[in-house]
């Protein structure tokens, strides 16, 4: 059903989005699931939302170990409780070589829902909080460049440059459209 979708990266504009709330929970909805935890693993990350494979929906699937018992699946995820402040680096999927250093909360409390529609409520601290807050970005529109200082903007300004030609050379259409702008 989803064998066709694939990492869209930056500048396409999907990325800036702001997702929609999952009402329906279908067969549909756990074969996109899957289909992202597959992406994701394949890419060796450790987390990814609804509009980086072009899905404007609030669902986000995680896993830090790559086992696939480790799965998580959230959706319509709500983040609160925030506690304290840490920086580290980290790197997205849709930016595929930029690695930056990014002020996040250390610990976190998340409400969702899983895939059969059932409530979530956890609070995680460290990595996972981490995770958490960089996939709900992405159902805000949110991206990393977005949270980076302008000393990253500088180092990574050829990388942009290069996701940016290679997105004109595949959507010309779309590159025109940011010409005449």
């Amino acid at each position: 059903m989803y064998e066709d979708l694939k990492i869209i990266c930056w500048p396409d504009p999907r990325l800036r989005k702001k997702s929609k709330p999952v009402e329906e929970f279908t067969g549909e909805l756990k074969a996109l699931a899957e289909r992202m935890l597959v992406l994701m693993r394949e890419a060796k990350g450790v987390g990814l939302a609804g509009p980086q494979v072009g899905m404007n929906i609030r669902m986000i699937v995680i896993n830090t170990t790559g086992q696939a018992g480790d799965d998580r699946v959230y959706v319509n995820p709500v983040l609160s409780e925030a506690e304290g402040e840490e920086e580290e680096e980290e790197g997205c999927l849709s930016l595929p070589g930029i690695n930056t250093q990014v002020v996040r909360s250390k610990a976190i409390r998340m409400t969702a829902v899983n895939l059969e529609g059932k409530a979530l409520d956890q609070k995680e601290a460290g990595y996972i909080a981490r995770i958490w807050q960089h996939e709900c970005d992405h159902l805000n529109g949110t991206m990393l460049t977005d949270r980076m200082g302008p000393t990253a903007q500088i180092g990574n300004r050829r990388i942009l440059k290069d996701l940016e030609e290679r997105y004109a050379a595949e959507h010309p259409q779309a590159a025109v459209k940011r010409k005449k702008r």
